[in-house]
């Protein structure tokens, strides 16, 4: 919950008249109202360089008092040549968000000289004046960066640093020699390398001290010591000292900018005031003062070069603190590398054994072998399971949970990852029950998980899993205590006073993926949607193809059919006089009573494909109807083939409406009829027509799994049945398994055409039959998904 900007209400001042506070997270560390004493802060109206604010110690800093300075130019601090020197900066260098140092003000009578730095935020100049602690003798303004002759070589001493730190193995090795250099240049007790995990709380990753210290490497500390504010801060800029942890506070005047009302954002200033939680919280650690620098990775905040002292306060010059914030943005550009270096032989193994796997895929032509086959996801990945959603089902390997556990992780994964930006949405947890409490049932297989959705609708998902670890984590006092809201401040929080040890034996926990890890499952999982972003591509033109090709066809078979009508008809016409003209040879009226009968079989063939191919190119008029009145048509249509009484067609219960096209589901159920009682050689002939509920059909065996969650139809009978090596045949167009006069004969289109017409309706056709014992056909029919039944 974001809280309201305090000035959002009324001026406010941490110094002179404290500050309620319940909430860490809710301390304005941008936005104090003060300094640090130790030094003075002059805010200027960036178009003329006049004072708008100036911190409230200027007499004893600056020699001049912060009221007399308001609204007056910076030069009656700076001189004019101060003031040209500011303005050549403020035109020549970028200075927002970023200070700079400018120049030295010489000392005066009764003030030391004085380090300016200068950068723009907001529309105004902010001007910081620290001491030198150089000789008052040091030249002046002008100079880049005088100082006497005795001052440390800083550009031999980085290189030299640099030059270490590019040699080193192992991340741990080069935070333990950023920490060593580090302390050499600050002069610090204590040097720690602070590293955040997931979720927030920070651990010693390196340290060096002097022996006189207890070591704190190992040890964890909770997010809260570190709240958001100040990491958000450290993602901003790249230092913060704090030379005297129980120094004065100097307060602004005013309090906010006369031109906008607002209190000055002291994000980039070295002399923001000290947060208080934090201050006491130092205190409490025996600390006097600590120089804070980032350490970053990817714009990311990875962690924290701690510099703490405990012999009193220590002011670490600029140039000590600049090559130091030199030293942290190399540490920050270094360590990715360093890493990089580390699981070199790690991350080559995952993308050989990645590749093979996209090999395998694309031929294959499915992602089931990332599962099935050899190599496998967890043929490189250090992990206990794997699972891939796939072809609406899960494909699994290893240790993994449940499918009905599966399905639950995969929706609220999907839920969670914004699958449709263009960012990676990979997510990775070392504790999956912290944000998914359901965790908890498997997390002895899956305490780790680290899941990539494989298309940008999350249909498809991939994830691994990694068992739970039992480990000891020493802390640095108790992680769960909670500050007080009141104590020896009034109504605002205490920070913890103990920082005795504290072990606590952790659960449902895994080991953390490394980053190379992440890396690789991030580029295995772009591979594979290009490559079925690639095989759809194939197979939309495939089908865009094939469906030309269907027109083609079909406009093919309806013109050859229609045109080879007329020729034909003459042909019967002259045969059929030939023939009436009596000739004597018996012989050659035989041929021409064989050729009359050939046309009309010619005839029937191309009426049959004429009609076949108007079935292909004829658009489908959906609408509700009742099956039982078109049941009722078809067997009006087929009552020639009935014979006598003895044939039955029955309906064991009354058919449901649907929506499909009246006439051509007619025309499915009268080809069916009809080869039900043509095809039957029983005394007693029985057709049977219904259908099957969609939860009775998922439950029969023998079934296309298409057909789950679909209502199925059938027309049985009782005659001569069908081998089942038959069965395909029997769908193909003009084909017959028996004498062409066998059964009343026929064109053999019959069955091509119902199969045709389901089809148009998005279903599908297929048989049960033995020889002697009669057959069924079924099918479905789906013409709009969603509405199968009005």
């Amino acid at each position: 919950m974001t809280s309201a900007a305090p000035w959002a209400t009324q001026p406010y001042s941490i110094k002179r008249d404290g500050l309620t506070l319940v909430n860490c997270d809710d301390e304005p560390v941008r936005t104090p109202g003060c300094i640090q004493a130790h030094g003075a802060l002059l805010v200027l109206r960036q178009a003329d360089l006049s004072i708008l604010q100036a911190s409230e110690n200027t007499l004893v800093i600056l020699g001049r008092a912060a009221a007399e300075l308001l609204g007056q130019s910076v030069a009656a601090v700076v001189q004019s040549a101060g003031e040209v020197r500011l303005r050549n900066v403020l035109d020549t260098e970028p200075t927002e968000c970023n200070p700079i140092y400018a120049f030295t003000l010489p000392a005066g009578e009764q003030v030391a000289a004085m380090d300016v730095t200068v950068h723009t935020l907001d529309g105004v100049v902010m001007v910081e004046f620290e001491a030198t602690g150089r000789s008052p003798s040091t030249q002046i303004v002008g100079e880049e960066m005088p100082g006497p002759k005795n001052q440390p070589d800083y550009y031999s001493l980085i290189k030299k640093t640099v030059t270490r730190l590019q040699t080193m193995q192992t991340v741990q090795t080069f935070c333990q020699a950023l920490a060593d250099e580090v302390r050499l240049l600050s002069g610090m007790d204590r040097v720690m390398i602070h590293k955040f995990h997931a979720d927030h709380h920070g651990e010693v990753f390196a340290e060096s001290c002097g022996s006189d210290l207890p070591p704190w490497l190992g040890m964890h500390y909770p997010a809260e010591d570190i709240p958001k504010p100040t990491r958000d801060i450290f993602t901003k800029t790249w230092i913060r000292p704090v030379p005297d942890i129980s120094g004065a506070l100097a307060e602004m005047m005013p309090l906010v900018n006369p031109d906008t009302g607002k209190p000055v954002d002291m994000t980039y200033c070295a002399l923001r005031g000290a947060s208080m939680m934090y201050a006491e919280y130092l205190k409490n650690m025996g600390v006097t003062a600590c120089l804070t620098l980032a350490l970053r990775r990817d714009n990311l905040l990875w962690g924290l070069i701690a510099c703490h002292q405990y012999s009193g306060p220590r002011h670490v010059p600029y140039e000590s603190r600049a090559a130091c914030e030199f030293l942290a943005q190399v540490g920050s550009l270094l360590h990715k590398s360093v890493e990089d270096r580390e699981n070199a032989a790690y991350r080559i193994q995952l993308e050989e054994v990645h590749q093979q796997l996209l090999k395998n895929a694309a031929q294959e032509g499915g992602l089931a072998c990332m599962t099935d086959g050899a190599p496998s996801l967890l043929s490189a990945m250090q992990a206990g399971g794997a699972a891939l959603f796939h072809r609406e089902r899960w494909w699994r390997v290893g240790q993994t949970p449940s499918e009905v556990q599966l399905e639950a992780l995969g929706q609220w994964v999907v839920q969670r990852l914004d699958t449709g930006s263009l960012a990676r949405p990979l997510y990775a947890t070392q504790s999956l029950a912290a944000d998914y409490p359901p965790g908890a049932a498997f997390a002895d297989v899956a305490s780790g998980l680290l899941a990539a959705p494989l298309s940008r609708s999350g249909e498809n998902l991939m994830m691994w899993f990694r068992p739970e670890v039992e480990k000891t984590i020493n802390w640095r006092g108790n992680p769960h205590y909670e500050p007080k809201v009141t104590g020896p401040h009034g109504s605002r929080l205490t920070p913890r006073r103990s920082f005795e040890l504290f072990s606590e034996s952790v659960h449902q926990q895994a080991l953390p993926w490394l980053q190379v890890e992440i890396d690789a499952a991030a580029r295995l999982r772009t591979f594979i949607m290009e490559l079925v972003i690639e095989r759809a591509e194939q197979l939309a033109g495939l089908n865009a193809d094939l469906a030309r090709s269907n027109e083609e066809l079909d406009a093919f078979a309806y013109l050859a059919s229609h045109d080879l009508k007329e020729p034909l008809r003459g042909i019967h016409t002259y045969a059929h006089q030939l023939s009436e003209s009596a000739p004597a040879d018996e012989g050659e009226k035989r041929k021409l009573q064989a050729l009359i009968r050939l046309t009309f079989r010619m005839d029937s063939l191309l009426d049959s494909l004429l009609h076949f191919s108007r079935v292909g190119r004829e658009e489908l008029t959906l609408e509700n109807v009742d099956l039982n009145e078109a049941l009722a048509d078809a067997m009006e249509m087929t009552g020639s083939l009935t014979g006598n009484c003895r044939t039955q067609i029955v309906a064991p219960r009354a058919l449901p409406r649907i929506l499909c096209d009246r006439v051509r589901i007619g025309e499915v159920l009268v080809n069916l009829l009809s080869n039900a009682l043509k095809y039957n050689d029983q005394s007693a002939k029985r057709v049977e027509v219904g259908f099957i509920d969609a939860h009775e059909s998922a439950l029969r065996t023998g079934f296309p799994q298409t057909t789950d969650g679909q209502t199925v139809y059938y027309v049985r009978d009782n005659g001569i049945g069908i081998a089942s090596h038959h069965f395909d045949q029997v769908f193909k167009l003009f084909k017959r398994l028996h004498g062409r006069e066998e059964y009343g004969g026929g064109a053999g289109a019959g069955l091509t055409i119902v199969r045709k017409l389901v089809e148009r309706h998005r279903g599908q056709v297929w048989p049960e039959s033995a020889v002697g014992e009669g057959t069924t056909f079924f099918f479905t029919l789906n013409p709009a998904r969603g509405n199968q039944h009005a």
